[in-house]
């Protein structure tokens, strides 16, 4: 199944709680030519489940599936899809969960041959869900594994915000997270290659709310060696219009 059919079958299947979706457009290259050869649009689903407050034996945490769609090909095509789905759960009392995900994806390169798969990656680890004032956070420490022909296991660092500003008319939200890969992965490109590299990769997101439904904001991909090996910092704000669903 093509992802844009995919993305909207998910979309269309699954029941309706924190759900929004979100159209970027993206000015990566009016920012950093040399690197970017377009700008382009991006789709985001998003869909979040609050933590199951009932007295249960095991108590379910946050639920996120994300699943986002970059037409940055030729011709506005899709080019990158990838999907994030993460789920908490706990058999104790204390309020730390063990956190699941997996995500995955692929893009599709000019020329054809040096296309690619965002490579599956599993993680398992715990997180502490709290409060500062009136904003809210989820700090989240996982052990992943990512399928390079030579896997890489390292630890993976996640802090996710929330905030509401002036009365809730406006949000501060978003992520941020750190970790390290193996240099070798196990292929010709890379054998020669040792010891880790260090990544970085955050997007916070600033919304107003024109009212419950419709919001225009932005998000600002930020990316240490998540686009490429060299030693810089991208940053890349998009414009977007958020629709809650």
């Amino acid at each position: 199944m093509k992802p844009l059919p995919l993305l909207i079958l998910l979309i269309l299947t699954i029941r309706l709680y924190g759900q929004s979706l979100q159209l970027h457009y993206d000015f990566r290259h009016t920012i950093d030519p040399d690197q970017n050869p377009r700008n382009f649009p991006t789709i985001y689903f998003e869909y979040f489940k609050a933590p199951d407050t009932a007295k249960k034996a095991i108590q379910t945490g946050s639920f996120l599936l994300k699943l986002q769609a970059d037409f940055s090909g030729e011709q506005s095509n899709i080019a990158k899809y990838f999907m994030q789905v993460s789920q908490e759960v706990r058999f104790w009392k204390p309020k730390v969960y063990l956190n699941l995900q997996y995500n995955g994806g692929l893009g599709i390169t000019t020329p054809r041959e040096y296309s690619y798969y965002i490579l599956n990656t599993f993680s398992v680890g715990i997180s502490y869900p709290f409060k500062l004032g009136d904003a809210y956070f989820s700090s989240v420490l996982n052990f992943k594994y990512l399928t390079y022909k030579k896997p890489s296991k390292d630890f993976l660092y996640t802090l996710y915000f929330y905030k509401g500003l002036w009365n809730y008319k406006a949000e501060l939200q978003g992520d941020f997270s750190i970790w390290t890969e193996n240099k070798n992965h196990g292929d010709e490109f890379t054998n020669n290659l040792s010891g880790k590299r260090f990544y970085f990769f955050a997007e916070p997101q600033l919304w107003y709310n024109l009212n419950r439904k419709i919001a225009f904001g932005t998000k600002v991909n930020t990316n240490y060696h998540v686009l490429t090996t060299e030693n810089v910092l991208q940053v890349y704000p998009t414009a977007a219009v958020r629709v809650k669903l």
